[in-house]
């Protein structure tokens, strides 16, 4: 299978057997079908999860500072250790299980991960000491960390090159369902008519662990990735896994013939990879790649954080909107963050890749700068300036979702699960640590010229980032992962 044509050279090499495979043309070529949707549904759902996680617990933050609570915690300790424990958690649970993906396998990863996810927040609800809150919630976020790299490896692995960008974007931007349920969810399980003080809260996080539980009941039957199986000396298991799919799908569309495979790849089987090795190939061997992905995921970390960091305090400051009602706003935001990758998402694998990223990150970070000369000016209310971040953040959200599949396909196989790792962490860690502290002091100061700072520090970072991938994207799109970047266990044509 040939290189792209824009692909660096990778490394070839490896021990033990040598085979010739079509398991990847052969997943590529199948047309969509229910084994798709089980995929989907089984693995992309906990995107919802940690949508509800981070704003529910923004929300709750008044209520557990709240004397009756069940916990002696300060509204500044929830909002900021917390939040900052969660984020650290999350890159630490990236790093931490994408190498043991790469390992040992993306099924095994996105079931242990998730299990993890579910005791943590389990035993958050159980909180009793602010320390116990504190340790939990780090916890949760090394679940959540883990299942970044194990789920967007094995949905790209597993997805059709037609329809691998579109299902990639909309599945990453479903992080923005949960945070619309998180929002409603918040203000049913705060109303103490409804509630005791010391509960409510505590329902929110129970909420979670039947959802997670829903999830792991379907995410039993989606497969490994037969392309983790046939490279890892495990080929006769890949083939079993991809004739049982074909046939699943031939006998959906009425058992036809499926279109025959377009080619074969020879790999020299392999149990694993040395991390020395990972690490060359991805900042050596590719290195424009690796600006790429750092780009991508520091231009949306801070556009997002100018804009959602500071909603809140923006609102009731400038606008005099009650802190009990900004939830309402948030809900509206965050419905068009997820409408964006499902009304664009199709146009990554149609368009492209370097002209759907290049503008989604360029449109949203000029549209920025205009919300924030409107607000300089002094032309807008709270009621329009949500219009203004709905309509950015629609087009950001597509964008945004674009550096995670970005990363997830622009490596070679066996880099796959670490890259997605590395590169969410470094902008988890820039969007969740440095970001907030920067537009907390400037929108914290009440004055106009500093919260149009940091809406100009956000849009300045997103084009920055739009423009590196006019030059730096992959045209990935509709064409095999091992296309895009030849697998390290690759044999030399």
């Amino acid at each position: 299978m040939p290189a792209a044509p824009d692909a660096e050279a990778a490394p070839r090499g490896g021990t033990g057997s040598t085979v010739t495979t079509a398991v990847p043309a052969r997943l590529d070529r199948l047309p969509w079908s229910r084994w798709h949707w089980t995929i989907v549904i089984g693995l992309g759902t906990v995107w919802i999860l940690d949508g509800l996680e981070v704003t529910v617990v923004g929300n709750i933050a008044g209520r557990l500072s709240e004397d009756g609570s069940g916990l002696a915690i300060t509204s500044a300790q929830v909002t900021g250790l917390a939040a900052a424990l969660y984020v650290a958690g999350a890159c630490s649970g990236a790093l931490f299980f994408g190498r043991l993906t790469d390992l040992f396998g993306r099924k095994k990863l996105f079931m242990v991960t998730l299990v993890v996810y579910l005791a943590a927040t389990a035993l958050t609800a159980l909180s009793f000491q602010s320390w116990w809150f504190f340790v939990f919630r780090f916890l949760t976020g090394f679940g959540i960390g883990g299942e970044y790299a194990a789920i967007n490896s094995a949905i790209d692995e597993l997805i059709p090159a037609t329809y691998r960008g579109r299902v990639d974007l909309i599945i990453n931007g479903s992080f923005w369902l949960g945070a619309v349920g998180g929002s409603l969810l918040s203000i049913v399980a705060l109303d103490t008519d409804l509630f005791p003080a010391d509960v409510g809260w505590r329902l929110t996080f129970a909420l979670g662990v039947v959802l997670g539980l829903v999830i792991l009941l379907v995410r039993r039957n989606v497969p490994e990735s037969p392309r983790w199986l046939f490279i890892h000396g495990r080929g006769e298991e890949a083939e079993r896994l991809v004739e049982t799919a074909e046939a699943e799908v031939r006998a959906e569309h009425g058992g036809g013939e499926l279109p025959a495979p377009q080619g074969e790849i020879t790999i020299h089987q392999r149990t694993s990879i040395g991390f020395l090795t990972i690490a060359r190939t991805v900042f050596t061997v590719y290195p424009r790649r690796a600006v790429l992905g750092l780009s991508l995921f520091i231009g949306q970390a801070f556009l997002y954080n100018a804009i959602t960091f500071g909603f809140g305090a923006i609102l009731t400051t400038f606008y005099d909107v009650p802190a009990a009602e900004t939830g309402y706003y948030f809900a509206v935001i965050a419905a068009c963050n997820f409408l964006g990758p499902l009304a664009l998402g199709k146009l990554f694998d149609t368009v492209g890749r370097r002209t759907m990223i290049t503008s989604t990150y360029v449109l949203s970070g000029l549209l920025l700068f205009a919300t924030a000369a409107l607000f300089d000016r002094g032309s807008l209310t709270a009621v329009t300036l949500t219009a203004c971040w709905s309509v950015v953040l629609f087009v950001a959200s597509a964008g945004a979702s674009s550096a995670y599949l970005t990363v997830s396909e622009i490596f070679p196989m066996e880099t796959r699960a670490m890259a997605i790792a590395f590169f969410y962490a470094v902008g988890t860690a820039a969007g969740g640590i440095s970001g907030p502290l920067l537009f907390a002091e400037l929108t914290d100061t009440g004055k106009v010229a500093d919260t149009v700072l940091a809406f100009q520090v956000g849009a300045g970072l997103m084009c920055a980032a739009g423009l590196v991938a006019a030059v730096f994207a992959v045209r990935a799109e509709r064409k095999s992962l091992e296309e895009v970047a030849r697998p390290l266990s690759a044999a030399s044509s």
